[in-house]
């Protein structure tokens, strides 16, 4: 597992349409990292790197349709697992 630097104390301003810049030696620290899960912790904004996956939803709507999944299914299946 790659070892990350801890980066202490860098300021970062708010524009005037509420947005924050991050700072290059911390974007450094994580490649290719788009999105950022938010989080107000104490008074503490936590930003929490993520991954987004792109989704089709043309596929998904056609796995569904030719599994023959109708809006209950989730619903039965998860009583039948229940049961087991």
């Amino acid at each position: 597992m790659k070892q990350i630097k801890r980066i202490k104390k860098v300021l970062a301003k708010i524009t005037s349409k509420n947005q924050i810049t991050i700072p290059k030696k911390i974007m450094e620290q994580l490649p290719e990292t788009q999105y950022f899960d938010l989080e107000l912790v104490n008074g503490v904004v936590m930003l929490k790197p993520v991954k987004v996956m792109d989704t089709n939803l043309d596929q998904i709507r056609y796995k569904i349709d030719k599994l023959g999944l109708k809006p209950g299914s989730v619903s039965e299946a998860i009583r039948w697992a229940r049961t087991k």
